[in-house]
């Protein structure tokens, strides 16, 4: 079953398009990057799943079932735009956000000393929102997202604010509400963390999906038959490669780039390479979700992209 499926989702504001005729499919438990650039219409996709906002035109199932007020239980929101009663204090504010999910206060307050003790922050209860510096803060709308267990769960670049130290505790959580059979959709603009997190992904550009796939199978896509090579010893290609660049190493190892023609594969590569040279390492050059988001966003299209990936 499919977490999410959109069909042809379009909103106008006044003369704007936010969404044109936008489709997407989520697979259950999984982590699903949503991506583009500022103005692409993400948050616009975001809060029509949310309910916050309707679209013009399209649909929405959640899974299996078209959108309805029911489901927000189901859907846990972490917005760009953090929300928090600054006036507030953690354990209210918690158990406040908590009710208005449909938890009981019970189970409420069971469930919040759980995530107050994953976050070691369990003396947090009685402290004022407006005391919290930015990242606390953050912490506490994380887990007023997560704690009544959603089966859909929304974070809008989620580590804003946030430290290294406690960008990786967050991942680890999502990793862990992954596990424990979330779907997680995650808008970010940080790609590495959509190289470490995410297994589908979507790009939106311009009110418009560009790009959808997964992961592994996007990158696949857009690979240009590049291979490096750490070797000793100088030696000539064969025509079916072409050299790309050669970089001398320490300890009189050479880097050698070399771009294999159509249809090569890489076990070809490493048996013709042995013949030639002393090979110590070599590894496939595949485009980064940094590579591919760019060049699709400025419109260079697929071989403009496999020609950079042959210069960088």
């Amino acid at each position: 079953m499919n977490a999410l499926e959109a069909r042809n989702v379009t909103k106008q504001y006044a003369t704007h398009k936010a969404l044109d005729s936008v489709s997407i499919t989520i697979p259950e438990k999984t982590i699903y990057g949503l991506l583009g650039p500022n103005g692409a219409g993400k948050t616009t996709l975001i809060r029509i799943i949310n309910q916050i906002i309707n679209a013009e035109a399209g649909s929405i199932e959640i899974f299996g079932e078209p959108l309805q007020e029911k489901h927000v239980g189901i859907i846990g929101y972490l917005p760009e735009e953090r929300g928090l009663y600054k006036k507030m204090k953690v354990g209210d504010q918690l158990m406040y956000l908590a009710q208005l999910k449909g938890l009981s206060r019970k189970d409420a307050l069971a469930r919040i000393k759980v995530w107050l003790e994953k976050f070691e922050i369990k003396d947090w209860w009685n402290k004022k929102v407006e005391d919290l510096s930015k990242g606390m803060a953050q912490k506490v709308q994380f887990i007023s997202t997560v704690m009544h267990e959603p089966r859909l769960i929304i974070l809008d670049e989620p580590f804003s604010g946030f430290d290294p130290v406690n960008a990786q505790l967050i991942t680890e959580k999502i990793l862990e509400l992954k596990e424990n059979g979330s779907t997680i959709i995650f808008s970010t603009h940080r790609m590495e963390t959509v190289e470490s997190l995410c297994d589908h992904i979507a790009l939106i550009n311009k009110s418009k999906k560009i790009l959808e796939g997964p992961k592994k199978q996007v990158k696949a896509q857009y690979k240009s038959n590049t291979f490096i090579v750490e070797h000793k010893g100088s030696f000539t290609l064969p025509n079916r490669y072409e050299l790309v660049g050669q970089n001398v190493l320490e300890d009189e190892l050479i880097s050698t780039t070399i771009r294999a023609h159509d249809g090569i594969k890489g076990n070809e590569v490493i048996r013709d390479l042995i013949d030639l040279t002393e090979v110590h390492s070599f590894q496939e050059k595949l485009p980064t979700m940094a590579d591919i988001f760019i060049s699709l966003v400025k419109g260079e299209g697929d071989e403009a992209l496999k020609k950079h990936l042959l210069e960088v």
